[in-house]
């Protein structure tokens, strides 16, 4: 049999269409106060003339006195003296046609490299975690989004390890959930990366033992000294975390308005020269000091909520204790 004929012609091959301009340099890099001269060229597809581009950054347009033809289709900008970008994903310098249409965009990305982080303090939530906090360095601000990265290891050896929970305890700071080693000292440091640079912390040693702070004490109560209209009572617990461990906290600090008292290794205390008919709150806060022989001074826990109770007013009897808990 004859075949016969293809009634059907092949699909004809179609190229996507073309971008219908083109900015260099793209997306580029800069320090603050450098200059710039950026062009737009008009792909020949596309029947536009470098007269009829404009250009705005920001959205606002750029006065045409900065604008110079390099050709028939090919605009440039200059910008001078570059401020720091308005916006850490950096500002849009953007090329027109004449009715405002948007023929390509550019990111100008100007700021400053980073600076070395400083000031890195350590604290562990009863010896189960451990949280870092840096400052970004004196000035801070680069204009530029910069990535900070907390690092670890143990001294000695181990490799390098990446805390991965940021911003836990401010925007400058990193939580270590767990597996670290108790009696090795840690080597920290935080390194901090934009598009111009890298720079990096100088690195802090600690032991965890050293850096140890817990809860508040709890089961905080106030009352009243029999018919003493002077005198109050305060007894607490220790944390409920310390009890899994081999220490006790050894000092605590008992807050009184604006009167604080060191009150040592104890649970209680009684507090004398009070006015009568009074009513006071009081929070204890304590310190884990000399962990198994740390020498180190110890990191106060947050204060307990406040626990009121009211002295006896003046010439009447005691009557039972006045207590209650009230919140900040």
């Amino acid at each position: 049999h004859q075949a016969l004929p293809n009634r059907f012609p092949p699909p004809l091959s179609v190229s996507p269409a073309a971008d219908p301009a083109v900015i260099s340099p793209q997306d580029p890099t800069l320090l603050i106060g450098s200059s710039l001269v950026a062009t737009c060229t008009v792909s020949p597809d596309f029947p536009l003339k470098a007269e009829d581009l404009y250009w705005t950054l920001n959205g606002r347009r750029l006065p045409a006195a900065s604008y110079a033809a390099l050709g028939p289709s090919t605009l440039s900008v200059a910008l001078a003296r570059l401020n720091g970008s308005r916006q850490q994903s950096g500002d849009n310098l953007v090329c027109h046609s004449r009715d405002g249409g948007i023929l390509a965009g550019s990111c100008l990305y100007v700021g400053l490299p980073p600076e070395k982080p400083v000031n890195i303090t350590c604290w562990s939530k009863n010896m189960k975690d451990l949280t870092c906090k840096w400052a970004p360095g004196t000035e801070g601000e680069t204009f530029l989004h910069t990535n900070y990265t907390l690092k670890y290891k143990r001294r000695w050896y181990g490799q390098d390890n990446t805390c991965q929970e940021y911003h836990t305890a401010g925007t400058y700071s990193c939580h270590i959930p767990k597996d670290l080693a108790l009696f090795t000292p840690y080597e920290i440091w935080v390194e901090a990366s934009n598009r111009l640079g890298v720079a990096v912390s100088d690195v802090v040693m600690l032991d965890i033992l050293d850096v140890v702070t817990t809860d508040p004490p709890s089961d905080v109560h106030v009352s009243r000294v029999g018919d003493l209209e002077d005198q109050l009572s305060v007894r607490w617990s220790s944390p409920p975390a310390l009890k899994d461990f081999l220490f006790q906290a050894k000092w605590c600090h008992l807050l009184l308005l604006q009167v604080v008292d060191d009150v040592g290794n104890q649970t209680s205390c009684r507090l004398a020269g009070l006015r009568p008919g009074t009513v006071y709150f009081v929070q204890v806060r304590c310190n884990p000091f000399s962990i198994y022989g740390s020498k180190k001074a110890g990191i106060w826990s947050d204060w307990s909520n406040p626990t009121a109770a009211s002295t006896p007013r003046s010439g009447t009897p005691g009557g039972p204790c006045g207590q209650g808990r009230g919140e900040k």
